[in-house]
């Protein structure tokens, strides 16, 4: 079969819009066309709108790689070589590719000789700025994104919100798109209102809407599943973000762009990714579709389940996963031995921050697992007790709430003798006295943060669901006990005395 020139043409969206006439297909074609030789057949690839980043997005160069391939093609003729590639390591790739299919690829606007090493060093160099100048423009591009999106609260496009659609409007002067609730806004807040409850799971959730017959489809291919759940009953788009939510994100260790009075208790949020990896908060235009208790429960929630994700299989004891060495607070391992004759067994506890740089000293402690467990059994029945025994009672500031008041009493005092001072004081002085003042609106923040979650958890507890099983506790199986355990303990610290600390969770 005889051999024909490819002429090989692409105009991607950006030239469209730079209204560039040298680039234009037509005249692309026209210049091409005059390096043909008289009579040589030719045959036409043209992609139009598509990216110079990748060949992989464009399939009339796919078709014409294939005729390269398959021996049709003598050589091809681009305008510019960056019409061919901009990304320098593909373009190499491609034309030693060709070159193995014995196709030259010829450059109208850069006429040197690429079977030279010098032309090829020539050739190299163009792409490298071709190069350079899509990944300058990307970053100009992701720079501009974002600094609207840490300037405005508007929707910046791109990912698609469940229980949201964007509509147009002006906010203080300016148009952008904002967040309005779609017909899918009730199942986000049926699945907030659900998830809250601590007997309540992800699956709980998704077979309620299934059992309701409630429409629950991402897209057109695809329902809800767990995954796309927790991304929901995670993300602070959809809280209705009040001061409590803004301390939250405070000891998150989030960068907030707003102050805290914008959080009003009516609007949503935005989370971004900065260049460096890290997250910032941004308040949005749209109104949030959960109130704020129950978008933090539901965190708090969450927060409890990530830290024993893997631990709802537990089947040779009820505090997998919570026990910790108290010494180095790494994890305690529950080790296995027997005797010789393997007619007796033995558990014991092995600390994994023995095997860490710098780790624990004592690796097997002397603490007996089942005597653990008999303390850490006694004490959430104490716990307990003492819960339901406040709920008769009128409720007192316990002495740990009257310390944290009291400190954050003497911080203010202390911030106002330094702001007196301050206005008498310069240079220096005057640094170390905003520095100091700094310091103290950081910890009364954490303190203030606290003092909240200590009265949402006081008003969360429930001791109905947990005096049940505690009282049949014998007859719960290993997975029961488990899971009763997480619900009302953060961790147990055992030190190689034996002695053991619970800490509860409220």
């Amino acid at each position: 079969m005889e051999k024909f020139v490819a002429i090989y043409v692409r105009r991607s969206v950006s030239d469209k819009d730079k209204g560039n006439n040298s680039l234009s297909i037509d005249s692309q074609k026209a210049d091409c066309k005059k390096a043909l030789k008289k009579g040589e057949k030719f045959r036409l690839y043209c992609d139009d709108g598509k990216s110079g980043k990748d060949i992989e997005h464009r399939p009339e160069f796919q078709r014409m790689m294939a005729d390269a391939k398959d021996g049709l093609i003598s050589r091809i003729i681009v305008k510019k070589y960056d019409r061919f590639s901009r990304n320098l390591r593909e373009y190499l790739n491609v034309t030693n590719t060709l070159e193995s299919y014995g196709v030259s690829v010829t450059s109208l606007t850069e006429p040197f000789n690429t079977e030279t090493k010098e032309g090829r060093l020539m050739r190299n160099n163009l792409l490298s700025f071709a190069e350079f100048e899509r990944e300058t423009i990307a970053g100009r591009v992701a720079d501009a994104y974002g600094t609207r999106a840490a300037e405005t609260g508007f929707y910046q496009g791109g990912k698609v919100y469940y229980g949201y659609v964007p509509e147009r409007r002006t906010v203080n002067g300016k148009t952008g798109s904002v967040l309005v609730p779609s017909d899918k806004a009730d199942v986000v807040r049926t699945a907030y209102s659900l998830y809250k409850n601590p007997d309540i799971s992800l699956g709980n959730v998704l077979s309620y809407f299934i059992q309701n017959s409630i429409d629950v489809n991402i897209n057109r291919q695809k329902n809800m599943d767990r995954s796309h759940l927790s991304q929901i009953l995670k993300s602070p788009l959809y809280v209705r973000a009040d001061k409590e939510v803004y301390q939250y994100f405070v000891s998150k260790g989030y960068r907030i762009i707003d102050d805290v009075e914008a959080f009003d208790g009516v609007h949503g949020c935005f989370r971004h990714k900065q260049s460096d990896g890290t997250n910032y908060i941004k308040i949005g235009y749209h109104e949030g579709l959960v109130d704020a208790e129950t978008w933090l429960m539901v965190q708090d929630k969450k927060s409890r389940n990530s830290k024993f994700r893997n631990n709802g299989n537990a089947r040779n004891s009820w505090l997998t996963g919570l026990v910790k060495c108290a010494h180095c607070h790494y994890a305690l391992a529950l080790i296995y031995s027997w005797n010789a004759s393997r007619t007796k067994q033995w558990r014991y506890y092995d600390c994994s921050g023995a095997y860490k740089a710098n780790g624990c000293v004592q690796k097997r402690l002397r603490a007996r697992p089942d005597d653990v467990e008999t303390v850490v059994f006694l004490e959430m029945k104490k716990h307990l007790e003492e819960l339901t025994i406040a709920k008769t009672v009128k409720h007192e500031p316990d002495t740990e709430t009257e310390s944290i008041k009291a400190e954050i009493i003497r911080i203010d005092g202390e911030i106002r003798n330094l702001m007196d001072k301050a206005l008498l004081a310069d240079g220096e002085f005057f640094r170390l006295i905003n520095s100091r003042v700094n310091e103290l609106h950081a910890r009364k923040s954490e303190l203030e943060l606290e003092l909240q979650s200590k009265a949402r958890k006081h008003k969360e507890i429930d001791t109905a669901p947990l005096a049940d099983p505690m009282s049949r506790w014998d007859a719960l199986s290993i997975e029961e006990k488990h899971t009763l355990a997480v619900t009302m303990i953060n961790a147990v610290y055992v030190s190689n005395k034996g002695e053991v600390s619970v800490i509860f969770s409220f």
